[in-house]
């Protein structure tokens, strides 16, 4: 009954936590699943949601929309003022007959009115820049993307370099059990005992050099998934495993150059580049200020229209105007500069990924089976004092270097997969 009540208290405050809006199915699965594991595209989702490094980029999303506003902005009408030929030395002929037949009182209003349409062309500036700025966000989402998946990589590479390492920790133990029994029957002398012990030792630190990695592995993943969002007793769930991926050269390099976000900045990259010379044209147009006052003097009222405007003799702003238009062969090679780097960057990475396939495919055709087919052979052999203590040793190694090359190729397969991915600029490969 006690272990009931308890149960039923930790799912109430589970249930409470919920209804607070705390998050339900984390809470609720905690309670009931233990540690949450996560799968590649979950863990990319995640620091797409919380990383803070990319919220802090999508931030300059919203600045640039601000920047908008400002953009758009009409001048403010300007209120003046003045009263004139006021007695202030002489107080004493302050009078209503000396305000209304003396003293003079102005108010007027003025204002700026823009020309050649430079609210519209910086409008249209700023929203080429959030353009811009939105492209540059979602590159910085393909990088973190990028990073997420080699790191979680990583993290398969070390938990499956831990298996493999306490797995052969568990068989030399065993053949180290008898061993020892061989050893106290004097089957073996104790110089073949001794080298077994000591290879123990080797076994051992393959253990705790892979908990280690693993351990560094899923810290600085969580640091990449956003620190806060995910439970320190997280794990990773996807299967460490050959993909095999057909794609064809031309086809990735077209995709890439409809989608990378990089391109896509450097393109509109051009025409903010253009809209700013439109706007420093628009800026060597003068503006004209009107004005319109209400004056009373001497008990007479009156209105006056004036307007004044800057005579474009010296600044036309022509060192803004050239500046621009040399920016804009400047945006024009920077994009050129992307094409290139897009095609370049899917071309080596294709390259890459069909090197480490056909390393996999090596592995893959025997080469593993016949590693721990001679490694079962000598041990069997060794145990029953068919075959020698440098024999057996031998194949032990020779299958725990193979078995530990190949997951380090699988990553790099992984991994190389993955920069193709980001070369191409989206997950789904044509």
């Amino acid at each position: 009954m006690n272990a009931k009540r308890v149960w039923l208290s930790s799912f109430a405050v589970a249930v409470a936590a919920c209804l607070a809006g705390l998050g339900c199915a984390q809470t609720l699965r905690a309670q009931t699943q233990g540690p949450v594991r996560i799968t590649l595209d979950e863990a990319i989702q995640m620091a797409l949601a919380h990383n803070h490094s990319l919220l802090a980029a999508q931030s300059t999303i919203d600045q640039s929309q601000a920047q908008e506003i400002t953009a758009n902005l009409r001048p403010d009408p300007v209120l003046l003022g003045d009263a004139q030929f006021l007695p202030l030395f002489q107080p004493s002929q302050f009078s209503s007959t000396y305000l209304d037949n003396t003293a003079q009182f102005d108010l007027g209003i003025s204002y700026l009115f823009e020309r050649g349409q430079k609210r519209q062309h910086r409008l249209a500036a700023a929203q080429d820049q959030t353009a811009v700025t939105r492209s540059t966000v979602a590159d910085n989402e393909r990088t973190i993307t990028f990073e997420v998946a080699s790191q979680y990589i990583g993290v398969q590479l070390a938990e499956s370099t831990l298996a493999l390492a306490q797995d052969n920790l568990k068989s030399f133990q065993s053949t180290l059990d008898v061993s020892a029994t061989r050893y106290k029957d004097g089957d073996i002398g104790e110089d073949d005992y001794l080298k077994i012990k000591l290879q123990m030792l080797e076994f051992q630190t393959d253990v705790s050099q892979a908990q280690l990695a693993r351990v560094q592995g899923l810290s600085d993943l969580r640091q990449l998934l956003g620190y806060e969002s995910v439970s320190e007793d997280y794990d990773v769930a996807a299967d460490f495993d050959y993909q095999p991926v057909k794609a064809n050269l031309v086809d990735l390099q077209a995709t890439a150059l409809a989608t990378r976000p990089d391109l896509r900045a450097a393109q509109q990259g051009v025409t903010l580049a253009n809209g700013e010379y439109a706007l420093a044209k628009a800026n060597g147009k003068r503006d004209i200020t009107g004005q319109i006052n209400y004056t009373h003097v001497a008990d007479l009222s009156s209105a006056s229209l004036f307007g004044s405007m800057q005579l474009p003799i010296f600044d036309r702003n022509q060192g803004e105007i050239a500046r621009t238009h040399f920016a804009i062969t400047q945006a024009q090679e920077l994009q050129s500069l992307a094409d290139g780097q897009v095609i370049t960057d899917v071309k080596d990475a294709y390259e890459g990924l069909q090197s480490n396939d056909q390393i996999m495919t090596i592995y893959r055709s025997g080469y593993l089976d016949d590693a721990k087919q001679d490694r079962d052979i000598s041990e069997y052999a060794y145990r029953r004092g068919a075959a020698s203590l440098l024999d057996f040793l031998d194949a032990e190694r020779d299958y725990r270097a193979t078995q530990l090359a190949y997951r380090q190729a699988l990553a790099a397969y992984l991994v190389a997969l993955e920069q193709l991915r980001e070369a191409v600029g989206t997950r789904s490969l044509p």
